[in-house]
C-alpha cells in the first residue's frame, strides 16, 4: 500500500513539474516573440497609437468581445443540454468565466478546462458527462476554426499569395479530425485506453467517458449546431477587431478582418501565454499584406489581448469570491472528479 502511495506521489510530482515546464515554455515563447517583434518596430510609436485611440469605438469593441464569450458560453450549454448534465446554469456560467482565467494564467494549456471540469464535478454525480461536455466543446471550437480558416484562406489567398499559411490550418484539421476519430470510434478508443491496463480503475473511467461522448452520435443536429455557433463567434470576433481598428483611426474594409482574424486564431493556438506574441506577429504579417503599418497592426492585437485579460480577471475574481464564500473546499473525494471515475 505504501508503495502505491509513493507511486501516486511521484506521478503528482511529475505532473507538477510538467505543468511548470509547460508554463515556462509558454512564457518564454511569448517573451521571445514579443522581443523579436519590438526589435523590428517602433515601440514608442505603438504607445502614441494607443494614446490616440477613440474611446467610444474601444467601448463598442469590448462589448462585442464580451458578446463573443456569451456565444461561446451558449455553445457549451448546447453540449450540457445534449448530454443531460443537470448542473445549475449559474454554475455553468461561473465556471466558463473561471475557465477563461485558467486558460490565460494557469501553467497548463488546458488549465481552464480543468477548472471547468473540477468546478462542475464538485457538486455533480454526472462527472463523466461533465468531462465529455468540456472535451466536445473544445473539439467543436477546433472544428470551427478549421472551417472558417479554410474559407478565409480561399477568400484571402489573392492577398497573401503564400501557400505556407495553409500548413498550420492543415495541422489543426488533422489534430481535430484525429481527436474526433478516437473519441467516437469505440475500437480505436479502447485500443488507446490499453496503455492504462495497469491502472484498471482509470481505464474504466476513460471507457465510461467514451460511452457518454457516444451519446452525441444520436444528436448530430446539436453537434453541427455547436460548430455553427462557433463559426458565428469567429465572425463576431472579426467585428471586434474591426472596431478596435476603427478606434485607432484605421479605415480598413471589414472583409479583410473576416479573412485575417481566423488565421490569427490558428497562429494563437501554438503554445504561448494566451497566444501573446504569436498572435501579434501573425497580425503584423497578415495586415501588412494590405499595407497596414506594423505598429498599428501590433496595437490592434495588443488591445485584443488586454480584452482577454480583463475578461479573464473577471473569471478569476469569481473564482476567488467562490473560494472565500466557502462554496469550494477541497476534499479527498474531489480527486475522483478530475478522473471522471463515476458514471452518470
Amino acid at each position: 500500500m505504501s508503495v502505491l502511495k509513493k507511486m501516486r506521489g511521484i506521478m503528482v510530482l511529475n505532473a507538477a513539474v510538467k505543468n511548470v515546464l509547460s508554463f515556462l515554455l509558454r512564457v518564454g515563447l511569448s517573451g521571445a516573440l514579443l522581443w523579436y517583434l519590438f526589435s523590428k518596430i517602433d515601440v514608442g510609436r505603438i504607445w502614441e497609437v494607443l494614446r490616440g485611440a477613440r474611446l467610444e469605438f474601444l467601448g463598442y469593441a469590448f462589448i462585442v468581445f464580451f458578446v463573443v464569450n456569451l456565444v461561446l458560453l451558449a455553445r457549451w450549454f448546447i453540449f450540457i443540454k445534449a448530454l443531460g448534465v443537470t448542473s445549475p446554469a449559474r454554475d455553468v456560467v461561473r465556471y466558463y468565466f473561471v475557465g477563461l482565467f485558467g486558460n490565460l494564467f494557469l501553467p497548463s494549456t488546458i488549465g481552464g478546462d480543468i477548472l471547468k471540469i473540477y468546478g462542475l464535478c464538485r457538486n455533480s454525480s454526472q462527472k463523466t458527462r461533465v468531462v465529455a461536455s468540456v472535451l466536445l466543446d473544445r473539439l467543436s471550437g477546433f472544428a470551427a476554426i478549421v472551417v472558417v480558416s479554410v474559407v478565409s484562406f480561399i477568400l484571402g489567398y489573392r492577398f497573401l499569395e503564400e501557400g505556407i499559411i495553409v500548413v498550420p490550418i492543415i495541422g489543426m484539421a488533422f489534430l481535430a479530425g484525429g481527436f474526433a476519430c478516437v473519441l467516437f470510434n469505440e475500437k480505436l478508443y479502447s485500443f488507446c485506453c490499453g496503455i492504462f491496463a495497469k491502472l484498471p480503475k482509470f481505464q474504466k473511467a476513460l471507457m465510461s467517458l467514451h460511452y457518454d461522448i457516444a451519446l452525441m452520435k444520436g444528436k448530430r443536429r446539436e453537434g453541427f449546431g455547436a460548430i455553427a455557433v462557433s463559426c458565428c463567434s469567429q465572425v463576431v470576433y472579426a467585428v471586434c477587431w474591426y472596431l478596435i481598428a476603427r478606434s485607432l483611426s484605421q479605415d480598413v474594409d471589414l472583409i479583410y478582418f473576416f479573412i485575417f482574424v481566423p488565421l490569427t486564431c490558428v497562429a494563437a493556438s501554438f503554445p504561448s501565454l494566451g497566444g501573446l506574441g504569436v498572435r501579434e506577429i501573425g497580425t503584423v504579417y497578415l495586415f501588412g499584406k494590405i499595407g497596414m503599418n506594423s505598429e498599428i497592426a501590433a496595437s490592434i492585437s495588443l488591445v485584443n489581448f488586454v480584452f482577454m485579460v480583463l475578461i479573464g480577471l473577471l473569471g478569476g475574481l469569481s473564482y476567488v469570491l467562490t473560494l472565500s464564500s466557502g462554496r469550494i473546499q477541497y476534499h479527498p473525494s474531489d480527486a475522483s472528479a478530475l478522473r471522471g471515475s463515476e458514471q452518470a
